[in-house]
């Protein structure tokens, strides 16, 4: 053991889950000075007074004493409503398709809780994010994990240089199945417990009955993009483009998908096939651009992209405009870019930040018709 890493304070989100746990179980191992706390974001008590928040916290606690570290919870309740669920109604409203992951870690677990972390005088946080980060000169540069199936930049993608310096991701070099063996071979409490997945404050709930309960939904016309009338949709908030599921339209012939909106008529517009051309664009303007290094970016760069998480890269081309905004121009037409999203650029490897997708062009033309 390094008696250099016992000068070390880190301070680690966990979350309950296996990766937070390993991670933890990892830096300690390691020697580092470890603080383990629970971050409570959202008030999820169901109609029986349970909170899975509670569970979650309990299995924190038996991890943290597993492994010998003391732990806290944290209460962001009231940061996480004006920082990330504001904006996720907001986003709706617009007729959009909000990644409030995204929001997440740039407000709340690498701002609120980094700043509550350095109250309790840490070096570093750590959080179970698969992702790498590596010191080239003065900069910290942000990698893809190297399990392809669980890289989560996409999702980190507004991270800053200070942010970053202040950081570790000690998964970023495993695949998930080693996490699951070094937890099943620590003994941890919850080397057996099941990924979460989806948004943390709508959990296994029906998302329409959510976002029902925040949003009042109006119905209007399904219709094709040459006005022929298929029937009636719920309420535009409850579908995002290339949807297939839950249209309630049969008939003969392919599928039919979401092409777009028109939130002014409260229109949504669906088109028949998955590879129907109005589904495909050429480009896009992004807005809320971040970048993940301080080095200056020329006007014009080539790199790849992603408009979705776990998507394959496309090749780009990235205008930045005078207004702080950016035209990304692909190489080839991509299919269902959906407005709202986060496009997130890479040099290889490298993630050197990203945008929200504002509007999507195909010759010329905006696409979507949200707005």
């Amino acid at each position: 053991m390094s008696t250099n890493n016992s000068d070390i304070r880190v301070v680690v989100g966990m979350s309950g889950g296996v990766d937070s746990s390993v991670t933890a179980h990892i830096l300690k191992e390691q020697g580092y000075d470890v603080i383990g706390i629970f971050m409570k974001n959202w008030d999820d008590t169901d109609e029986f007074g349970v909170c899975t928040a509670t569970e979650d916290y309990d299995d924190v606690i038996r991890v943290a004493n597993q492994i010998g570290i003391p732990y806290y919870a944290v209460n962001f309740e009231k940061e996480y409503w004006d920082k990330v669920f504001t904006y996720f109604l907001d986003e709706y409203k617009l007729g959009r398709t909000p990644n409030p992951d995204v929001m997440c870690n740039k407000e709340i677990k690498f701002k609120a809780f980094l700043e509550h972390a350095e109250s309790l005088g840490a070096d570093y946080v750590a959080t179970g994010h698969y992702a790498q980060v590596k010191k080239v000169g003065d900069e910290i540069e942000l990698l893809r994990g190297v399990d392809n199936n669980k890289d989560q930049t996409y999702f980190l993608n507004q991270l800053s240089q200070d942010q970053l310096k202040k950081v570790m991701f000690p998964l970023g070099g495993m695949e998930k199945t080693e996490v699951r063996e070094i937890a099943t071979k620590a003994g941890l409490a919850t080397a057996n417990k099941k990924d979460s997945t989806g948004i943390c404050f709508i959990g296994e709930r029906n998302f329409k009955q959510f976002l029902s309960e925040y949003l009042p939904a109006q119905p209007g016309d399904m219709r094709t993009l040459n006005g022929e009338v298929l029937g009636k949709h719920d309420g535009l908030m409850y579908y995002t483009i290339g949807q297939r599921h839950g249209l309630g339209i049969g008939g003969d012939g392919e599928p039919w998908f979401v092409v777009g909106k028109d939130l002014k008529n409260n229109v949504l517009f669906v088109e028949q096939g998955f590879h129907h051309d109005s589904l495909y664009s050429d480009s896009l303007i992004a807005t809320d651009i971040s970048f993940t290094t301080n080095s200056e970016k020329p006007k014009t760069f080539v790199c790849t992209a992603k408009f979705r998480y776990r998507q394959t890269d496309t090749k780009v081309t990235v205008n930045m405009r005078e207004d702080g905004t950016a035209e990304v121009v692909f190489a080839d037409p991509v299919r269902a870019i959906t407005p709202g999203q986060a496009v997130v650029f890479y040099d290889g490897d490298i993630c050197l930040g990203g945008g929200t997708i504002d509007t999507v062009w195909k010759k010329g033309a905006k696409l979507n018709y949200v707005g």
